[in-house]
């Protein structure tokens, strides 16, 4: 792997590892699913028991405030593992956002959260990990839908975004949880 793919995975190396995991230890269900205003979105068990993933198409405006819960599913679901479904562990000839992608085994509890977040972040790490100069550069294609022509690395570098925009929010709804039990 040549230097542009390796500092672009290192970046997502470093930022899991010092940065985004190391601050979800210890989370609590009750964390992982504080609502810190209404309407929110979360992951949780439906009436028919079912677990859900809250959201609304089109979106409204604005958009109800998501729990580190959804944001974390988000992360694992929409970052790593739908995206190495598609290109990894394809069973599917199907664009990367066909939602026969996604994983329907969602956590509603925050252990159950972390494990699946590391699960898919591993699975997506170990397969951009071992893309050769060839593998980053090879144009995602039909899968990739409007973005066909781009190539494997941009996508990771896209990924990359997500992952450290989202992860940050998260950082801060633990900041805000802290906070906002420590004065009541």
């Amino acid at each position: 792997m040549g230097d542009c793919g390796d500092l672009v995975i290192g970046q997502l190396e470093f930022y899991w590892d010092f940065h985004l995991r190391p601050r979800l230890e210890g989370m609590t269900d009750a964390e992982y699913q504080w609502a810190p205003a209404q309407p929110s979105w979360t992951v949780h068990a439906g009436p028919d028991g079912q677990v859900v993933f809250d959201i609304e198409d089109p979106e409204p405006s604005p958009p109800p405030v998501p729990t580190i819960a959804w944001r974390l599913v988000h992360i694992a679901v929409g970052c790593f593992a739908a995206r190495y479904n598609t290109f990894f562990d394809d069973t599917l000839d199907a664009p990367m956002w066909d939602p026969r992608h996604r994983p329907t085994d969602l956590p509603v509890t925050a252990d159950a959260g972390l494990a699946f977040l590391d699960l898919w972040y591993g699975k997506w790490h170990d397969a951009i990990r071992n893309l050769d100069d060839a593998g980053l550069a090879a144009p995602l294609g039909l899968k990739g839908g409007p973005y066909a022509n781009d190539s494997m690395l941009s996508l990771i570098v896209h990924l990359n975004r997500e992952t450290m925009h989202h992860g940050a929010e998260i950082c801060l709804l633990r900041d805000l949880y802290r906070a906002n039990v420590a004065t009541t």
